[in-house]
């Protein structure tokens, strides 16, 4: 099992691995920032132990990526175009004393898989699947010990301290730490110190985000919990989209091939119980989410890999030869779809909805410098669009008016008293009815401009009233997303401190 593997499958591993790469450094180099990426940025701008909506490790990684590498979008997306690589050498450090060959076979299922090509954009589960897999892998290498000894010891304590790293990524980490849980007390009740010692040592990331959340309004509660979850009910097609997700994401080569050779995955599945159990408790997991919500497809990825490991190590050689020919069949429409895509022209897209979007991503500078006036402070209705206008401009473009329940940064960062008495222009797709501005303004007007054939209107009003934008906009976002628990003790609250001057505010306008 453990004998060096052949040359081919070595050349497989590096043609596939080196040629993944190179596409995702193309794609990360010449495809437009990303709403969501433009929102990250301002994270590593102003980096922080936390965020609205998420732990912070991916702001503290686009921190970083920043100063060593140059404030550019394929600077930010460094992470992500190696993770990857990455997620191979940890599932070879895991995984290779078991069987080196199946191992070697794992990661190439998982290379071939489109989205190891194709997804070159920095998002929160880019490092909840890096510490994520580290997590498993240490946890793996720990119960191939035999002995129960210092560094078995040390090895679970590195397992933890990797999930809690995790968890300051995305909250999704502790489906994994149910999953190590789950497996400890059904099937390693006699190493239960080695969990005790994960535990502890994944603690202090727990911590962090608790003082954290305590100093802020519990905004990650808010937002995860109460906000993001308002008129979720029942559907058919929710739990039907979250198995066609899984059908795409192990490829229907992969998937059919494994039902016909389901009688060997039925064994692997016997011999494999901490593989199972860290894959079956996130899949049971989310599929009873999927009851109520649709499940993104980014939300399972940190437990992924382990699907092609489980299906590696239980097929035999001969199917899994076959399977990567299925899924380099899969891959290979993916990445014509791609060429196609990128062989355009801006000007053929005017006949798909999104094309507005699109020109925004796209002639982001020239539409700005159309809208942009001395002495101005440029907004936005929404918060994609203002995120992607100040990452273009490098400075920060807050929100007009209540938004979403999605991405309210702009509630910890912005003051809206420091704009009292100065001239807005808020830029939108959509022609504003200028009576919904006027009380907020002295004056009010409107700006039209036109880029690559698509309108884009900016309202401008003079003399901003906070006090009467306090009253009415906050007052309703206040109420709409600030109504937290009188159970959860507060340290701090930059929007109720801004809206009322207080830690709490209560449920009346100031």
């Amino acid at each position: 099992m453990n004998t060096p593997i052949s040359q081919p499958l070595v050349r497989l591993l590096l043609w596939i691995g080196v040629l993944s790469l190179l596409v995702r450094t193309w794609i990360g180099a010449t495809f437009p920032i990303t709403g969501d990426e433009a929102y990250f940025y301002w994270w590593g701008v102003y980096p922080d132990w936390g965020y609205y909506d998420h732990p912070p490790m991916a702001g503290w990684l686009i921190a970083v990526m920043l100063r060593l590498f140059g404030d550019s979008t394929l600077a930010m997306r460094i992470p992500a175009l190696l993770l990857p690589t990455a997620l191979g050498a940890a599932l070879w450090w895991g995984f290779s004393g078991l069987d080196r060959e199946k191992t070697a076979w794992a990661i190439v299922l998982y290379w071939l898989t489109p989205i190891n090509w194709l997804n070159a954009l920095i998002t929160t589960d880019t490092p909840l699947i890096f510490w994520s897999a580290l997590s498993v892998c240490a946890l793996v290498r720990a119960e191939q010990r035999a002995q129960r000894d210092h560094a078995t010891y040390g090895l679970y304590a590195l397992s933890g301290l990797c999930l809690g790293l995790a968890f300051l990524s995305k909250y999704f980490a502790v489906v994994m730490g149910l999953a190590y849980l789950v497996y400890f007390v059904a099937w390693r009740r006699e190493r239960l110190l080695g969990f005790v010692l994960l535990v502890l040592a994944a603690t202090p990331g727990s911590l962090i985000n608790l003082w954290w959340n305590m100093g802020h309004g519990w905004a990650n509660i808010m937002f995860n919990v109460y906000n993001r979850n308002q008129g979720e009910v029942f559907e058919w097609h929710k739990p039907a989209l979250y198995l066609l997700t899984w059908v795409y994401l192990l490829t229907p080569g992969l998937v059919w091939l494994g039902w016909k050779d389901r009688q060997a995955l039925v064994t692997g599945v016997r011999q494999n119980k901490l593989l199972v159990t860290l894959v079956a408790v996130p899949f049971a997991f989310f599929a009873l989410i999927a009851m109520k919500k649709v499940v993104g497809l980014h939300w399972v990825l940190n437990f992924y890999p382990l699907f092609f490991v489980l299906l590696a190590l239980a097929l035999p050689t001969t199917q899994l030869k076959r399977c990567s020919l299925w899924m380099g069949v899969f891959l290979g429409a993916h990445l014509v779809a791609l060429v196609t895509m990128y062989s355009t022209h801006l000007a053929d897209w005017k006949g798909v909805k999104i094309y507005p979007e699109i020109v925004r991503s796209y002639r982001t500078q020239a539409l700005l410098a159309q809208v942009q006036a001395p002495d101005t402070v440029l907004m936005a209705t929404s918060y994609t669009p203002a995120s992607i206008y100040g990452q273009t401009l490098k400075t920060y473009v807050p929100v007009f008016g209540a938004g979403s329940f999605h991405a309210r940064q702009d509630d910890l960062l912005v003051n809206f008293a420091d704009f009292d008495g100065k001239t807005i222009r808020i830029i939108g797709f959509s022609q504003p009815n200028l009576d919904e501005y006027r009380a907020y303004f002295d004056s009010v007007s409107l700006i039209t401009a036109s880029q690559d054939e698509v309108p884009f209107y900016a309202v401008e009003g003079k003399h901003f009233k906070w006090r009467v934008y306090r009253d009415t906009v906050l007052k309703d976002i206040f109420q709409q997303r600030h109504q937290i628990p009188s159970w959860l003790p507060m340290t701090g609250c930059p929007f109720c401190q801004h809206y009322c001057g207080q830690v709490r505010c209560d449920n009346a306008a100031p």
